[in-house]
């Protein structure tokens, strides 16, 4: 696969990026795996990136398995298959900020047939996905109110990030995580 250069400062994006997501114009393209090392190849390959008052991708939550650091501003977290994680991303515009995302993601298993996600290779089963100031705040702070509790929030119900998702797309009602959800879930019984 080719990559492209973009304007931004030394960011590599994608061609099959997805220009409909706001962050996806400069989402910056996964690494490949080292050749001979198929270990890497089965795991989920995640951009981040940072460039001074321009773009952020970051993690929020999420135990990488390893972290590639491509170059002063790029890095590459590699997550194990199922793993939970959260990427943020922030991008500046002529005058403040121009977008906020937030997406909590589950990585697939090398059969999995999971949708294409801008910088996440080979893709990512969306669990959360949140645009604007407004959603991502209210994201945040159900995270924020997760880890509270003394709860990981990567180790949360993925029932419950999607969810989450639903009622923010719909500007419901945000749910509440609990104690009692998270045991129940852990035991293998469906969280209310």
């Amino acid at each position: 696969m080719r990559a492209e250069r973009s304007v931004a400062a030394g960011a590599v994006r994608s061609p099959a990026a997805d220009a409909s997501s706001s962050c996806g114009p400069i989402a910056v393209a996964a690494a490949r795996p080292p050749s001979g090392q198929a270990d890497r190849a089965s795991l989920t390959h995640v951009s981040l990136a940072y460039v001074a008052r321009r773009l952020v991708l970051a993690l929020r939550f999420g135990e990488p398995d390893d972290v590639l650091h491509l170059d002063a501003h790029r890095r590459v977290a590699l997550f194990r298959p199922g793993a939970v994680f959260c990427r943020t991303c922030w991008r500046a515009g002529v005058v403040g900020v121009a977008s906020r995302q937030l997406m909590v993601m589950q990585a697939g298993t090398p059969l999995d047939r999971v949708p294409r996600v801008p910088g996440v290779q080979p893709g990512a089963r969306v669990l959360l996905q949140a645009h604007g100031t407004q959603p991502v705040r209210a994201a945040l702070a159900r995270i924020d109110a997760i880890e509270a509790l003394g709860i990981a929030p990567q180790d949360a119900a993925p029932l419950y990030w999607l969810a989450l998702g639903h009622r923010l797309s719909v500007r419901r009602p945000l749910p509440a995580y609990s104690v009692e959800q998270h045991l129940a879930w852990r035991a293998g019984r469906t969280p209310r």
